[in-house]
């Protein structure tokens, strides 16, 4: 599968755990349900590098895979439409529960929009966890648009276009995996934060932002024993090699000796010093730090991100933590 960006307006993609919940009946105001998921997916949560698509069915090895989640935040309408995520359009019938109860396995089409729904929910959620919209500036802090399915080929893809997030099919269906999912939601997230696309270096940290955010996010809801592994069910339609990767958070790259013009290739660079730096100050400072150094970036170098990512650490945590942030970047060669 090859993903491309647009830098204008799509970026391609080569992208707080619930518990079971008895179901509401829909009505005014936020209400609560109940869906079916992988959580975060068939082979990192199996560790099963033999599963294959097999042409969507749903088939029994991949029965331990499912897990009965918490869907909050939603409307009350009946749909996957709610306060941080709206499934507006998909292909087949949209997910509708008079009990807010979606039960559902990867063969129906409503189950992709569940996984949708329920992993930009909880990002969101984690998100504010951290003090966004509260404390620091909103991010992303409203529904966001998802459309399931509907793009005719294996590629997903966030577009500025109506502020929308578009799932492909083909092989294992994108929004099938969480971590695809959670990339192109860090997509939504640079759109949401004035990140500007200026330059292809802008465009290689967004796709590496949108391979970390996937990570780190899985890490806090659902920890997998290859974290650094990027969305390692959709991949087994593409990549022989095992395990299964799209990418990796973990590659020996450097700034500038490595870089080729391919965003995504480029954007391993990012990654690997955004993980060194999560693995140095644990998730919440590093992601508070990467988040809000994030608002209003102008779309020039890896070099100015990192530099206002290392000013960003020192005035929310002291020298301490700047000084492994730039640490982080110094072994990339960005600084």
């Amino acid at each position: 599968m090859r993903h491309l960006l647009a830098l204008l307006a799509v970026i391609s993609l080569l992208v707080m755990s619930g518990g079971d919940a008895n179901a509401t009946k829909p009505g005014p105001g936020s209400s609560t349900g109940s869906g079916r998921v992988f959580f975060p997916n068939p082979v990192a949560q199996l560790q099963d590098q033999t599963l294959t698509d097999q042409n969507d069915e749903d088939y029994a090895a991949l029965q331990p895979a499912y897990r009965t989640k918490a869907l909050t935040n939603l409307d009350g309408s009946g749909f996957l439409s709610g306060d941080w995520a709206v499934i507006i359009s998909e292909t087949g019938n949209p997910a509708y529960s008079a009990t807010n109860s979606f039960s559902y396995n990867r063969h129906d089409d409503e189950f992709e929009q569940v996984m949708a729904y329920y992993w930009i929910t909880e990002a969101q959620k984690y998100i504010q966890s951290l003090g966004f919209g509260s404390r620091f500036r909103a991010v992303n802090k409203e529904p966001q648009r998802v459309r399931i399915n509907q793009w005719g080929a294996d590629n997903s893809f966030a577009t500025t276009h109506k502020d929308e997030l578009r799932f492909g099919k083909g092989g294992v269906d994108d929004a099938e995996d969480a971590e695809v999912i959670l990339h192109e939601y860090g997509h939504a997230i640079h759109f949401s934060q004035n990140f500007s696309f200026a330059s292809e270096e802008a465009g290689a940290i967004s796709e590496g932002f949108g391979d970390y955010w996937a990570v780190t996010v899985t890490q806090v809801i659902s920890p997998t024993l290859d974290p650094a592994c990027v969305a390692d069910w959709d991949s087994t339609s593409y990549r022989s090699t095992s395990p299964h990767c799209l990418r990796r958070v973990d590659d020996d790259l450097h700034y500038p000796v490595d870089l080729n013009g391919e965003v995504h290739h480029d954007g391993r660079i990012w990654s690997r010093a955004l993980w060194d730096i999560r693995n140095a100050l644990g998730n919440v400072k590093a992601d508070t730090v990467i988040l809000e150094a994030q608002f209003d970036f102008p779309g020039t170098t890896m070099t100015e991100l990192a530099t206002r990512t290392v000013d960003t650490a020192q005035n929310l945590y002291g020298s301490q933590a700047a000084n492994k942030v730039r640490a982080a970047f110094e072994s990339r060669g960005i600084l």
